[in-house]
């Protein structure tokens, strides 16, 4: 590396630092530790130890700097479409820590933001340390107890924003929205799914009734204490407005086995919307509307399956995902659209 580059580096670290001790009242950086890179080269996120003032101990430090062209994506989906994709990616996750996420309580629970800084597409977010707050461990695999928390984790947050109106956010969430996916859906080998595609799409846009859905809710996303019952989430990239069953198909898939969702789907379902009838009637929605929803989403759980199926098999139609449980309910949502 050449001096000049090693202290341009030094120079924006140094300007990175200065941004969030000004963000929470910090008077120094004590340490600095990666915790991973973002998708494609976009950035970065960093746990920060501070010093001084009235900050916390610690915060996570989420450094968006994309790439001028766009990165080179690791399966090779890469373009002017995919970059777009990802820069509006970033404007909802800074809108929704910024101005919506404190309607989150303790049974959705969500890193406290700080502050948000945008300078053009670059963009600073400095969140809670969710770590420090109680949450320290990240699973792959779950057991029931925890499998269930993040299933009321879901049901809160729908709960939460049952009915509200998406605005700066994305108008239907999830990162594999058919409308954000366009070279994905070419990709497809000619089928039956391939020509249902819009048509799953538009049954689950059209539901009833609406709520926010995390977007990317993968068991990867959540973060657990070592002991209790509540876990907080993170990535609100692809949050917006749908039917909140996709969230809880596409998680049951980020942590089950194909065996498991067989045997499991029933008892999975069954608490989550227990969770979701405890919290739609705490917040004073009539029961036979509750009833309503209940009887909606649970019906739309297949076409939430094939939905995210259908994006697997343009995205990679080896992925691992793919498996007979999914399509399973593939079959049973062509065979309703027979």
């Amino acid at each position: 590396m050449s001096q000049a580059k090693g202290r341009a580096d030094a120079g924006d670290a140094a300007e990175l630092h200065r941004r969030v001790c000004q963000a929470v009242g910090a008077e120094s950086v004590r340490k600095v530790q990666p915790v991973q890179s973002l998708w494609s080269g976009y950035g970065q996120i960093l746990r920060m130890e501070l010093s001084g003032g009235s900050a916390p101990a610690s915060v996570i430090v989420k450094h968006i700097a994309p790439p001028v062209s766009g990165g080179a994506n690791p399966r090779g989906w890469s373009g002017p479409a995919a970059h777009q994709r990802k820069l509006r990616s970033y404007q909802v996750e800074s809108h929704w820590y910024r101005d919506v996420s404190s309607r989150c309580a303790s049974g959705c629970r969500v890193p406290k933001c700080f502050a948000v800084e945008a300078d053009g597409e670059d963009r600073v977010l400095v969140l809670e340390d969710l770590d420090a707050a109680g949450f320290p461990l990240r699973m792959s695999r779950l057991d029931d107890s925890r499998r269930d928390a993040c299933l009321r984790w879901l049901a809160d947050f729908h709960g939460t924003f049952f009915q509200t109106d998406p605005a700066g956010l994305w108008p239907v969430g999830t990162y594999w929205h058919l409308q954000t996916r366009d070279a994905e859906w070419h990709a497809m080998a000619d089928g039956p799914l391939k020509q249902a595609a819009a048509a799953i799409d538009r049954r689950l846009s059209a539901c009833r009734f609406q709520t926010l859905v995390h977007g990317d809710a993968k068991v990867a996303n959540f973060c657990f204490p070592v002991s209790g019952r509540h876990v907080a989430a993170v990535d609100f990239q692809y949050v917006g407005g749908g039917c909140g069953i996709k969230d809880v198909a596409y998680f049951l898939g980020s942590c089950l086995s194909d065996r498991e969702c067989q045997q499991q789907e029933a008892a999975c379902l069954d608490v989550y919307f227990q969770r979701l009838r405890e919290v739609l009637a705490g917040a004073g929605v009539d029961s036979d509307l509750v009833d309503a929803v209940e009887s909606e989403w649970r019906a739309l759980y297949p076409w939430a399956w094939a939905d995210f199926h259908r994006f697997l098999c343009g995205w990679c139609d080896t992925h691992p995902k793919l498996t007979g449980y999914s399509r399973r309910q593939v079959d049973h949502v062509l065979q309703q659209l027979a």
